[in-house]
C-alpha cells in the first residue's frame, strides 16, 4: 500500500464530505478502505473487472472490517452502477485512454453524478478536454509514488467556477514535475526530429509548443 498512499491522499482531499463514492479498478481496494476508515463517504462502492482483482478486493475489505460498509461489485468500470447510485466517481492508475472510454461507456452515471476524481496515467490533456462538455476542472494536485509524479484531476458538474489557484501549483512536487515532463517531451521531440515527414506533422509543432509553455512554467515555478 505505500506505492499508493500519496495517490490516495491526493484524491482524498477532494471527497467531499458526505459523498457516496464509487472507486473504479479498485485493485487491493486501498482507496475504499481508506475512504471507509476516514468517514467521509457515506456509500462506498468498489468495482473491479477481472475475477482476481475482485477477490482481492473482497478479501481486503473483509479484513480490514468494512465488509458490511463497501459494496464490492465484479464488473466492467461503470456499467455494474445505476445512475444516481453515487455523485463521485474516483478513476485512478489508468490510462487515459480507458479511463474516457468506462465515461464513455456509462453516460447516464457520469451524468448523474456531481464529481470526478481522475488520476490518469497518461494523456492528461486529452482527459481535461473532453471533460469540458459538461464538467469543469475545479482543482488539481500533484502525487509522487516511486519517484514518479501523477496529476489528480477533480472535475466538478457544471456550472461551477474553478480555483483561482490550482492545489498542483503550489505543490512541493511542481518543480519537479514539470522537470520530469520537460524530459520526456524533448526525449520525443528529438525523436521525431530525426524524421523530415515527423517536423513537419501537426504533433510536431504540438508537443514544440507544450515545450515552451512548460518552460514558461517551470522558470514561473523557480521564482515563486
Amino acid at each position: 500500500m505505500s506505492g499508493m498512499d500519496s495517490r490516495i491522499r491526493a484524491i482524498m482531499n477532494f471527497v467531499r464530505e458526505g459523498s457516496r463514492v464509487a472507486d473504479i479498478g479498485a485493485d487491493h481496494a486501498y482507496l475504499s478502505i481508506a475512504l471507509a476508515k476516514s468517514g467521509l463517504a457515506t456509500k462506498i462502492i468498489a468495482t473491479e473487472k477481472n475475477v482476481g482483482p475482485f477477490e482481492a478486493a473482497r478479501k481486503n475489505i473483509l479484513a480490514a472490517g468494512f465488509g458490511d460498509v463497501i459494496d464490492v461489485r465484479l464488473g466492467d468500470g461503470l456499467q455494474v452502477l445505476s445512475a444516481g447510485e453515487v455523485d463521485t466517481i474516483c478513476i485512478a492508475g489508468m490510462g487515459g485512454a480507458l479511463i474516457q472510454k468506462i465515461l464513455d461507456d456509462a453516460p447516464d452515471v457520469v451524468q448523474s453524478s456531481r464529481q470526478l476524481i481522475l488520476q490518469p496515467m497518461n494523456a492528461v490533456k486529452k482527459i481535461r478536454d473532453n471533460l469540458a462538455e459538461n464538467f469543469v476542472v475545479e482543482d488539481e494536485d500533484l502525487a509522487e509514488a516511486s519517484g514518479i509524479i501523477y496529476e489528480v484531476i477533480s472535475a466538478v458538474k457544471l456550472p461551477a467556477i474553478p480555483k483561482k489557484i490550482f492545489k498542483r501549483e503550489t505543490s512541493p512536487l511542481l518543480e519537479k514535475f514539470l522537470r520530469q515532463r520537460l524530459e520526456k517531451l524533448q526525449h520525443v521531440l528529438n525523436e521525431m526530429s530525426k524524421s523530415p515527414i515527423a517536423r513537419e506533422s501537426e504533433n510536431f509543432f504540438v508537443v514544440r509548443e507544450e515545450i515552451e509553455t512548460l518552460q514558461e512554467k517551470l522558470r514561473n515555478a523557480i521564482d515563486y
